[in-house]
Parts: C-alpha cells; structure tokens; sequence
C-alpha cells in the first residue's frame, strides 16, 4: 500500500506534519479497503481458523456508532478489480506471495496477518445493515477518495501513504491515530467528538523550503509505488547525491525519503525535476522511463468519476480508461457492492486471483475444489457481447475461452489456464443475463452445486445458499473430510438462529430460557488463542469457504435466484474448531438437547446435506448425528 518509507517518516516527524483534530459534525471520506484491514488486524481477533466474523462484525459496528455519536457522516469508498492496463500485476502477484508465506507462519503456530476469505463480503453486509453510504469504485479508489474528499471539503480516513501526496483541502486523518474508541465530551456540552491527528501537505512542503506540491507526484514514483518499482530507478538513487539535509538517526532512517524530498525541493516543477532525473540515465532508455514515469504521476490527479453523483443520485459514470461498454446493469451492480471486483477482473481481463487462506501448504490449494463453479461464472461472462471484449479477450485464441488464475502451489504462486464451461444459448447475452426466467436462474444455480431443489425445502430460506453450497462441498472434497467437521460447520450455523432466539424475550421466556443457554455453551466451546491448529480440519473448512465464495458469486452474477445468506453469523472459525474438538468426546444431541427448536433446524440442514454426501463419510468411526 503506498510509497516505500513515507508513512513512517512523517509520523517520525508527526509535530511538523500533523495537526490534533477533534472530529464532530462533518463528513468524512472513508477507504473501506484500508478500514477492515485495520479494525480485524487491531481487534485482537483470530486469524488461523479462517475468520470469526460475528466477532468482527461487532468491531465494525462498534466503530461506525462511534461516527454516529459524533454527528460524523461517513461515505465508505472501496476498491474495484483492476482497469484494463493491468499495471499492479506485478505487485499483486508479490503481495499473494507474501500472503502464502504469512499463511505458511500462521498455520505452524508463528505470526502473521491474512485476512479471512469473505471479510470484504461481511464487511458490505455490515454497511447495508447500518445504512452507512457506500461506493464500490470501477477500479482502485484512491483519486476518486481525493476527487470526492475536496469537492465536498471533508477529511479523508485512510493508512495508506498515498493520500501524504494527494492535495487534500480538508486533510488526511491516518487510521492509527484515529481514537474511535476514546470518543470524548465537549465541556459544558453533550457533543461529542473523536481525537485524531490530521496531515497536510502543506506542513510537508514548507518542512521543505516551500516545495512546488506538483513535485510530490514524482517523488511518489521515485520513491516506489505500488505503480512503479524500475530497477532503472536504482541507477538514478545510485548516481544522484542525495543531500540529507540536517542528519539525525531518523534522518538515517529514511536515507531515501527525506534525500529525495531534499533534491526535489530544488526545482521549481516537475518538467525540470523529471529532466535532471532523465540525465541520470542512459541515452537509451530515456524516452520509455519518461512515459512510464509521466503515466505513474497521473495516478494522483484528479479523478474522471464523480462520486458525488453516486451518493446522491445513484449514478456513477465508469471512467474510459475501464470499459464503459460493459452492460449497465454490471456497472451498477458493481458500483453498489452487488457484484465482486473478482467478476470484473474476470470479465475485464480474462485474470483472476485466489487469495491463499491459512491452509495446509502441503495440499493442492483450497480453492481447487471450487474450480467447476468458477468455470460455470467463466462460461456467463465470456458471452458478453462483442464490443465488451477487450485487447485482453481478443489476443488469445476464440475457442475454447480460457482465463488465467494467479494460485497457489506449493508456496509459491503460479498461473494456471482455465477453460470456461459452454452454457445453453439462452445465458449466451450477458446483456440479457437478468432476463431469464427465476427458474431459470435458479436451475442454472442448483445444477452448478449439484443438489435437487426438493432437498432445501425445508431449509429456512436463509440457509438455502450455505446448505446448497455444503451439499457441493460434502461431494467434491477429499477423503480427510470427517463427521465431525460436516456436524461442526452446521452447528456453527446455528449461531445466528439462536441469536435472534435470544434477541426476542418474549419467545424465549416461552422456550424456557433454552436458546440462551445453548448459545452461551456455544461460546464456550469457542477454541482458545494459541490451540494448536490441526492443518487437515482447518483446509477442509477452507475448502468451504472458497465454495461459498463462488457459491456467492455466481448466485449475484445470477441476481440472487436464492437468498443472499447473513455472512455476518454463519461461520465462526474459532467456534467450528473447537466443535471439531468437543464432538470427539460428545454428541450432537448432547449440545442440542435444551433447545427443541434449534435441535430441529439442526436436523433439516444434517438431512439435506446427508443426502448429497458419500456412504463413507457415516461409517462407524464419525460420531453419531
């Protein structure tokens, strides 16, 4: 995220660049991305059972009412797939790599931070439920958060050291200095405001004997960017005296930011500034890296888009530098958070990335089991009509359409070629893709999952997804999975059930208090910090989310023929394991007997996924259902 080294160095020197706010009253632009990285990474949440979600969901709430109590309004933008250049490729395929080893550390009992796979589904599921605004932009969002930031005045809430080069009129309030949870009472008053530290540029620059401010994009690509890493640029820092100015121990710190910031501050523009660095180099590669690097500034320019528009009139123009001829029920979609940045990645450059989980790095990775339902997402969107496809579609051969996975082996990544499935003709227009009949859609859905209607009618219509998508699961997966992790997982589902038991006194009074008790034994069998992870049970419970994922997926790309299921309280990834432990010495109906009703649903969800598994799985060594 950002440039190399800046975000460290002006918190180095945070009396000169930053300025202590309390925040009340105001709008706020919000980088979503940034934001559920930093509340389940700083929320002292488990990271190797694949996501305790209930738990973070609670920390998202718990942060947006500390906005609301302070009259703050926040507009949450998240990222988007890639735009048609491609250009973070590199560092993509870099940050899957560091995420595979941090995986590897974290499934052996060592450190590291992976975000769980569906985090940024719940995420959305938790600013619907709070009405909090939000946009999913076309591609990465940082200009658009800068764009909007200033045409409305308001700071920006962000980690991400980019916005230390944006101009940003009202400032950039940094996620680590945000005291959300410290909100404080104006004296004499009942309103209420949060302590923050707010950076301008301005601050920067005059550090800087008054620097140009349109010099910071070139020190931005100089410095290296998620854009730029030329090791041409090594040629440059090499040769150029960087001067340090008054040398400190963090001055020797930051050898790289503070000599570049000192030698920019020289020039008045950044046309001289970019032809001393041209100097530099050789002859030869002069023209290229001038495009390059001239390109690379753009990124902090003002965006095409106008967010504003959105938030207000629902309407967000897709800018030409992405594909405006994508059917415009995929551009809302994707603007409302409906569709994935996977489905425009997909559609967009034929190029998917599957982000490693906290596996067994041993095995074939999670995400093979889900390949057949991602192939049958392929075969919808390589039917978009002719003037979708792009450069990226038209180099490679008409049949068979093939996309490409960035994935895991071993630990290492590789890319693999993938064929879409033909469909029937009648799913041969995208365009015309949210046409088709209910039926249809859901034939389509069910085939795919390979389970029967009949099977999930008695299935609460809340659960027919999950239930559908283990149905799936119980059938593809391999010979480690047991008894116990199938009675495991559907217990787990049980959690937000009960808890809307419990939420309700009048019914449960009714119920004699059962519901209650059996949720607070729930809770207890949670696995505790620091058990050992047992690598076969955590991959098959990885194997099932990487289904659900593409279970989602392909049911919105479908326009939700089944009910999008709360992710919010379906699976606890801390709970599920300690189940797994619980069910070696107890039985099902042990933890169910004080709740009739959830010992019930329990059994519709066992029946319909028995159903669909094979003979073996209920040989004597299970436990009993």
């Amino acid at each position: 995220m950002g440039i190399r080294g800046l975000m460290s160095f002006v918190e180095d020197h945070s009396n000169e660049f930053f300025t202590d706010v309390k925040l009340r009253d105001t709008k706020i632009i919000v980088d979503g991305y940034a934001l559920f990285h930093r509340l389940y990474f700083n929320s002292n949440l488990e990271l190797r059972y694949g996501g305790d979600y209930d738990s973070f969901t609670d920390v998202v709430q718990k942060f947006f009412e500390s906005l609301f109590a302070c009259k703050i309004c926040p507009y949450v933008v998240l990222d988007g797939g890639c735009d048609i250049s491609d250009k973070k490729l590199n560092t993509l395929k870099d940050r899957a790599r560091e995420k595979i080893q941090m995986a590897h550390s974290l499934s052996v009992g060592g450190g590291g931070y992976v975000c769980p796979l569906l985090i940024r589904e719940v995420f959305i599921q938790v600013l619907i439920k709070l009405q909090v605004c939000f946009v999913q932009c076309f591609s990465e969002a940082d200009r658009d958060i800068m764009t909007l930031a200033n045409h409305w005045n308001c700071p920006v809430l962000s980690s991400d050291s980019d916005f230390c080069i944006f101009d940003l009129k009202s400032g950039f309030c940094p996620l680590n200095s945000f005291q959300w949870k410290n909100v404080n009472t104006i004296k004499g008053t009942r309103d209420c405001y949060i302590p923050a530290k707010c950076f301008f540029l301005d601050a920067l620059c005059c550090h800087f004997g008054n620097m140009n401010k349109t010099l910071l994009p070139l020190f931005a690509v100089l410095c290296g960017n998620d854009h730029v890493n030329l090791p041409v640029m090594e040629t440059f820092l090499s040769k150029v005296r960087l001067p340090l100015g008054a040398a400190s121990s963090k001055g020797r710190r930051h050898h790289r930011v503070l000599g570049l910031l000192n030698w920019l501050s020289r020039f008045t523009d950044p046309t001289e500034a970019l032809d001393s660095v041209l100097n530099h180099l050789p002859k030869k590669r002069r023209g290229t890296v001038r495009e390059l690097l001239c390109s690379s500034m753009e990124e902090y320019l003002q965006a095409q888009g106008r967010l504003q528009d959105f938030f207000q009139h629902g309407a967000y123009t897709c800018p030409d530098t992405w594909n405006p001829s994508l059917p415009p029920w995929v551009l809302a979609a994707l603007a409302r958070g409906q569709l994935s940045p996977f489905i425009s990645d997909a559609l967009v450059l034929r190029r998917t990335i599957l982000h490693t989980q906290v596996e067994n790095m041993q095995r074939p990775n999670a995400h093979r089991i889900s390949l057949p339902i991602r192939q049958v997402i392929y075969g919808l969107l390589v039917n978009a009509p002719p003037h979708v496809r792009t450069v990226a579609w038209d180099a490679l051969p008409p049949q068979p359409p093939t996309f490409s996975e960035v994935e895991r082996i071993n630990k290492n990544i590789k890319t693999s070629i993938v064929n879409a499935v033909e469909l029937p003709k009648d799913h041969s227009d995208l365009s015309k893709l949210t046409e088709l009949s209910l039926a249809s859609r859901q034939m389509l859905l069910l085939e795919t999952l390979k389970v029967k209607q009949s099977l999930l009618d008695p299935v609460p219509a809340a659960l027919k997804l999950p239930v559908a998508v283990s149905c799936y699961w119980v059938q593809c997966t391999e010979a480690t999975l047991q008894l116990h992790h199938l009675q495991a997982l559907l217990l787990g589902m049980l959690l937000g059930p009960l808890r809307a038991m419990v939420s309700s006194p009048e019914e449960e009074a009714v119920r004699g208090g059962g519901a209650e008790t059996l949720y607070e034994e729930l809770q207890r069998v949670k696995a505790p910090p620091g058990t050992r992870l047992d690598l076969d049970t955590a991959h098959v419970f990885c194997q099932w989310q990487c289904c659900l994922q593409m279970g989602l997926y392909l049911n919105q790309l479908l326009s939700t023929p089944l009910p999008e299921p709360d992710l919010t309280r379906l699976y606890n990834g801390s709970l599920v394991h300690g189940l797994c432990q619980q069910l070696t010495s107890a039985s099902v109906e042990s933890l169910l007997r004080l709740c009739p009703e959830a010992q019930q649903l329990y059994e519709h969800l066992f029946n319909a996924t028995r159903s669909c598994a094979p003979a073996e799985l209920f040989l004597p060594k299970g436990g009993s259902s």
